[in-house]
C-alpha cells in the first residue's frame, strides 16, 4: 500500500536525521571558516580548514592567514554549545614550536600541518558533541599579546560534526508525498467525488503553502542556528531551489552569453573559506561591513546601501553568504544562478503537467475504446480537458507565484544579465497580473450570483465551466468568501517583498515578518475564511505555527542584546516544534487521502457545506433524472443542450482586451431570454427590467409531489431528447419519495 510505504519512508527518514549514529561516518569535528571578532583586527585567515578526528587525537589545520601582529602572543580560547562556554584554556605557541607563530611575525602565513591534542583536552569534549545533528559550537581565540595581555586580534570558528537533518531523503519524500496529493484530489474529482476532492485539494495546498513557508525563513537574512538553517533547507525544492549539475553549467553558459559575470564560488573553495552568515549584517565587525561588491559600478548609487550583489568579500580574501545566497550555497548553486534555476524548474513543472495531462486524455480514450474501463468513467474531464487543463495550469500559477515573486524581485536586486531581468519583469509582472485578473473574474461572477439568486454559490458552483477553470481560487472557501483569494495574494507578495529588498537588514525583515503572520493569523482566525470547522482549524493552526516562528526570527535578528544560550535554545525549540508540526500535518493528510480511496461513497465522509454548493454541483454520481429539474439544473449550469444562450456564467472566451471589456459592461448580456426551446420551463418565464434575472422559473415548483420513474440522465446534447421523451410520461408517475438530484445529500430527504 502506497500509504504505508511513504509514511514508512518518511519516518525513516525524520530518525535518520535525529538518532545519533544514524550515518555510519567516523566521528569528528569540522571547522571551515574563519571571522574576525573584533575591530581593527590584526589576524586573519582566508582560508582555514580544521578537521579534529578523535579516535587518534590528532587535527589536521590548512590555514593561509595574514596577519600584522609581532611578537610574542598566547592564545585564549574559549569554546561554547549553543551559547552557553564549555570549555576555556590558553595556549603557549612557542612551548608547541609552532613555526611562524613563536614569535608573530607580520605578512601571509601558510599553515598547514597536523596537531597531537592531548587526551586531557579531548576528554573535556562531550560525546554527544560528534553525535547531536547540526551541532551550534563556536571557538574564539584571542591573540593577546604577552607582555600586556593586550587583544590585538580575535577569531572564531563555527564547529560542525558532519551530521544534518539537510536530507535529500527528506526532500524527495516530502515533494513526492506532496504530488501524489495533489494528484489523488485531481483523479477523485474526475470519478465525481468533488466533495471529497475539495477538502484533499485544500489540504494538500495549505500543506504545501507551509512547505512554502519554512523555505521562505531559510531566505531570510536573519542569523539562524545550524540546526534551522538545515531544516529550512530540506524544503527549498518547493521554491525550486534544486542543483543539478549539467542545468548549473547550462545557466553559467546563458548568464556568460547575455553579458553576465558569473560567480566561481565553488571554483574558489580549495583556496579561499565561504563564511556562512551568522549574525545580522548590522552588528558585523567593520572589516566585515566594508566589503567589496562586483557590480557596485553597474548598479545606480542610491541603490548602493540595499543591493547585496552575490560573491561578497571581506577584507581577508573570503566570502561571505547570507539569506537567499546561503539557501543556494548549502544546495551547491552558484548565486548567480538561483535566478535561473527556479525559473527554469517552475517552467518545467508547467510543461510536464502538460504532458501528463495530455497523456491521461489519450489513455482515457484509448481505456474506453479498448473497455478496459466504464464509458462514463473521467466522462466530464474527457468531454473538457482543455478546460480543466486551464485549471490546472492556474493552479499551478497560485502555487508557483510564492517561489517566483522572491526570486524575480530579488532578481532586480542583483542584475545577473540583462536578459535575466528581462524574464524576472516578464514573470513576475505576468503571474501577478493573471492571478489579479483570475480573482477579480471569481469576484465578478460572484456578484452577478448574488444579485441574480441572492446566493454567491449558484454560479460559482453550478457551472462546471466556471469550477473546473476558476474554482481553484475558491473552492477551499466558503462561498461567502469568495473573495479571500485578494488577501491571500497580496500576503504572499508582500512577504516575497520583505524577503527580496530586504536581504541587507536582517532586523527589518523581522519585523516585517511579524507583522505579516501577525496579520494573516488574525484575519484567519476572526473571518475563518475556509469550507468547514475542520479546514479552518487546519490552516489557522498553520498559521499560529507562522506567527511563533517570526517571533523566533525577531529574537535571531538580536534586537534585544539576549545573550548567545538564548538563541540556542530557540533554534532547538523552532526545530522541534515545526518538525513535530510538520509530521503531524503530513500524516493527517496521507491519512485522509488514503481513507477516501477505501469508501464507496467518499464524500459521504465529509459533511456537507453549510453554503449548500453540493446542491448546484454537476456530479456524475448525483444526477440521474430526465425530468424537468434536470433542465433545470443543466439551465443553471449553463449545459450546452439546456440553458446558455444570453447567459454565459463563466464567460470562457473572455480575456483581458478591450473586447472583452466592452462585453462586461454591456447588460443586454445579463438579460434572460423569453423562452428556452424544448422545456417546460420556459413557457413562463417571468421577467424583471430592474436587474438581472434568475433562469429559475419561479411559476415550476422546485419540489414536485409526483413524477415518472426516473431513467438515467446522459450529459450533453441528449438532454434534449430526454426531455421530450419525459413530456410523454404520466403526470404523476414520480414516486414522491424519489428526491430531486438537487435535494439528495442536501438535507432535504427528510
Amino acid at each position: 500500500m502506497w500509504f504505508s510505504a511513504l509514511r514508512s519512508a518518511f519516518l525513516l527518514s525524520c530518525f535518520s536525521a535525529v538518532l545519533p549514529g544514524a550515518e555510519a561516518a567516523e566521528p569528528m569535528l569540522v571547522s571551515n571558516s574563519l571571522n574576525t571578532c573584533q575591530e581593527n583586527s590584526l589576524f586573519t585567515a582566508s582560508l582555514f580548514k580544521v578537521t579534529y578526528t578523535p579516535n587518534n587525537n590528532t587535527a589536521f589545520l590548512n590555514i593561509v592567514a595574514t596577519s600584522s601582529v609581532e611578537g610574542m602572543v598566547v592564545f585564549d580560547i574559549s569554546i561554547s554549545a549553543y551559547g552557553h562556554p564549555i570549555i576555556k584554556t590558553e595556549i603557549d605557541p612557542c612551548k608547541l614550536g609552532l613555526a611562524g607563530l613563536c614569535p608573530m611575525t607580520a605578512g601571509k602565513i601558510p599553515l598547514k600541518f597536523n596537531l597531537p591534542v592531548g587526551d586531557e583536552a579531548a576528554s573535556q569534549i562531550p560525546s554527544i558533541a560528534y553525535n547531536f545533528p547540526d551541532l551550534d559550537a563556536t571557538v574564539r581565540v584571542f591573540l593577546n599579546l604577552t607582555e600586556t595581555r593586550q587583544s590585538v586580534a580575535c577569531v572564531e570558528a563555527d564547529i560542525s560534526n558532519g551530521k544534518t537533518v539537510d536530507l535529500i531523503a527528506i526532500k524527495w519524500v516530502l515533494a513526492i508525498i506532496s504530488g501524489l496529493i495533489l494528484c489523488s484530489s485531481a483523479i477523485i474529482n474526475g470519478l465525481g467525488h468533488s466533495n471529497a476532492a475539495a477538502h484533499i485539494a485544500s489540504g494538500a495546498l495549505s500543506l504545501f503553502g507551509f512547505f512554502q513557508a519554512q523555505a521562505m525563513l531559510g531566505l531570510t537574512a536573519i542569523h539562524l542556528p545550524p540546526v534551522v538553517q538545515s531544516w529550512t533547507q530540506d524544503f527549498q525544492w518547493s521554491m525550486g531551489i534544486i542543483n543539478v549539475d549539467f542545468m548549473q553549467d547550462i545557466f553559467t553558459w546563458y548568464q556568460r552569453a547575455t553579458g553576465g559575470t558569473p560567480s566561481t564560488i565553488f571554483d574558489s573553495l580549495t583556496t579561499v573559506s565561504v563564511q556562512v552568515e551568522k549574525r545580522g549584517l548590522s552588528i558585523l565587525p567593520e572589516t566585515a561591513v566594508n566589503l567589496y561588491r562586483r557590480s557596485a559600478a553597474m548598479l545606480p548609487r542610491a541603490l548602493g546601501p540595499l543591493l547585496k550583489r552575490a560573491n561578497v568579500m571581506t577584507g581577508s580574501g573570503s566570502y561571505i553568504v547570507f539569506g537567499i545566497q546561503r539557501a543556494a550555497f548549502r544546495a551547491g548553486i552558484e548565486t548567480t544562478n538561483v535566478f535561473m534555476t527556479g525559473l527554469t524548474f517552475f517552467c518545467l513543472l508547467v510543461i510536464f503537467t502538460i504532458g501528463g495531462v495530455a497523456a491521461f486524455k489519450g489513455f482515457c480514450e484509448l481505456a474506453v475504446k479498448q473497455k478496459w474501463m466504464k464509458g462514463d468513467t473521467f466522462l466530464e474531464f474527457r468531454n473538457g480537458w482543455l478546460t480543466v487543463l486551464k485549471g490546472i495550469l492556474f493552479r499551478l500559477t497560485l502555487i508557483g507565484y510564492p517561489q517566483m515573486s522572491i526570486l524575480c524581485l530579488w532578481e532586480f536586486t542583483q542584475v545577473d544579465s540583462a536578459a535575466e531581468v528581462v524574464l524576472a519583469v516578464f514573470f513576475i509582472v505576468g503571474m501577478t497580473v493573471t492571478m489579479g485578473w483570475a480573482a477579480m473574474k471569481v469576484i465578478r461572477m460572484a456578484r452577478r450570483s448574488v444579485a441574480m439568486h441572492r446566493n454567491p454559490a449558484y454560479i460559482l458552483f453550478s457551472d462546471p465551466q466556471a469550477l473546473n477553470k476558476w474554482g481553484f481560487l475558491y473552492i477551499q472557501f466558503r462561498a461567502s468568501a469568495y473573495y479571500f483569494i485578494i488577501p491571500i495574494l497580496g500576503y504572499t507578495l508582500v512577504k516575497s517583498m520583505f524577503i527580496a529588498f530586504a536581504q541587507g537588514n536582517s532586523t527589518a525583515q523581522a519585523i516585517g515578518f511579524l507583522l505579516i503572520e501577525a496579520a494573516a493569523l488574525i484575519t484567519a482566525s476572526v473571518l475563518r475564511p475556509w469550507m468547514d470547522k475542520s479546514t479552518n482549524s487546519f490552516n489557522i493552526a498553520i498559521c499560529v505555527v507562522n506567527f511563533l516562528n517570526a517571533i523566533f526570527l525577531l529574537i535571531f535578528s538580536d534586537v534585544f542584546n539576549q545573550p548567545p544560550l538564548v538563541n540556542g535554545v530557540i533554534g532547538l525549540i523552532l526545530f522541534f516544534l515545526n518538525a513535530i508540526f510538520a509530521t503531524v500535518l503530513l500524516i493527517m493528510v496521507i491519512v485522509s487521502t488514503t481513507l477516501v480511496f477505501y469508501r464507496k461513497n467518499p464524500d459521504g465522509r465529509y459533511q456537507f457545506m453549510a453554503d449548500d454548493r453540493a446542491s448546484f454541483m454537476k456530479s456524475q454520481s448525483q444526477l440521474t433524472g430526465t425530468t424537468e429539474l434536470d433542465a433545470l439544473a443543466a439551465t443553471a449550469r449553463g449545459d450546452k443542450a439546456g440553458y446558455k444562450h444570453g447567459l454565459d456564467l463563466d464567460d470562457d472566451n473572455e480575456s483581458i482586451s478591450s473586447a472583452s471589456m466592452r462585453r462586461r459592461t454591456d447588460t443586454s448580456t445579463l438579460t434572460v431570454p423569453a423562452a428556452v426551446p424544448n422545456g417546460a420551463y420556459g413557457r413562463n418565464q417571468h421577467h424583471n427590467s430592474t436587474g438581472p434575472s434568475s433562469p429559475v422559473d419561479p411559476s415550476v415548483p422546485l419540489f414536485p409531489a409526483g413524477g415518472a420513474q426516473r431513467t438515467p440522465s446522459p450529459y450533453g446534447g441528449s438532454s434534449v431528447s430526454s426531455r421530450q421523451r419525459d413530456n410523454n410520461s404520466p403526470p404523476g408517475s414520480r414516486a414522491q419519495n424519489n428526491a430531486s438530484p438537487w435535494q439528495r445529500g442536501a438535507g432535504y430527504e427528510h
